[in-house]
């Protein structure tokens, strides 16, 4: 694997530039990272759903410090559901994806004190091109008609699950159709859980992780409105 992790571009997506602070629910960012990693290493065709849970099915590793740790955890573990998988690999996902982008130079850790013992962490970014890329990839696919390519889409979906929209930089008013597009780019990459597993092992084992993601994010945050 190579190029910037899906988990991370959705992060840089999350955190304003400048003042480094998470612009969503942390709860459903959380969720999102964990979701991610389980996409990038389907993508990857290193795990897939089987009889209900997703496995390992190749432990290679894919050269991503992060997503190889999760891969190591999952071939050492018994399989689980994705819904299960989500929750389990939540917790501290984005600190340690948040420290990978600053030994990276993409970002950096701003460790200030409030009240005097309080310690707060902002990650502004210090190097805009890997983010800049992102936004340039995903506006030409809210733009544009042809589904793009997979790891675009996948991204899309993930945005779209995730109610990120205003993170897009777009007006409230082009917040519907940017929902509707992104919606249309997850069914056309056969993202969207609609995909059997008979004529795909990669696309199901994606569409169900985002399943589960949706129905986590709902029982945080609430319906959707």
């Amino acid at each position: 694997m190579t190029g910037v992790a899906l988990a991370e571009e959705l992060l840089l997506l999350a955190y304003d530039d400048e003042t480094g602070k998470a612009t969503m629910p942390r709860i459903s960012l959380d969720l999102g990272m964990a979701a991610a990693v389980l996409i990038e290493l389907a993508l990857a065709g290193r795990i897939a759903y089987s009889e209900g849970a997703l496995t390992v099915v190749d432990p290679t590793p894919t050269g991503e410090p992060v997503t190889d740790a999760v891969l190591e955890r999952m071939a050492a573990d018994t399989p689980h559901s994705p819904s299960s998988w989500v929750q389990r690999l939540r917790h501290g996902l984005r600190d340690r994806i948040l420290g990978d982008l600053c030994r990276q130079g993409v970002v950096r850790d701003v460790d200030e004190t409030e009240l005097g013992f309080i310690h707060v962490h902002r990650y502004p970014v210090v190097d805009p091109s890997v983010e800049a890329d992102t936004r340039r990839r995903l506006a030409a696919a809210l733009t544009g008609s042809a589904v793009p390519d997979e790891r675009t889409a996948a991204l899309a979906t993930l945005v779209a699950v995730l109610r990120m929209e205003p993170a897009l930089g777009i007006s409230a008013e082009a917040t519907a159709d940017a929902r509707r597009r992104l919606a249309e780019i997850a069914t056309g990459a056969g993202f969207s859980g609609e995909v059997s597993l008979e004529d795909s092992v990669v696309r199901p084992s994606v569409g169900l992780v985002v399943v589960a993601l949706g129905q986590a994010v709902d029982a945080a945050l609430g319906p959707r409105r």
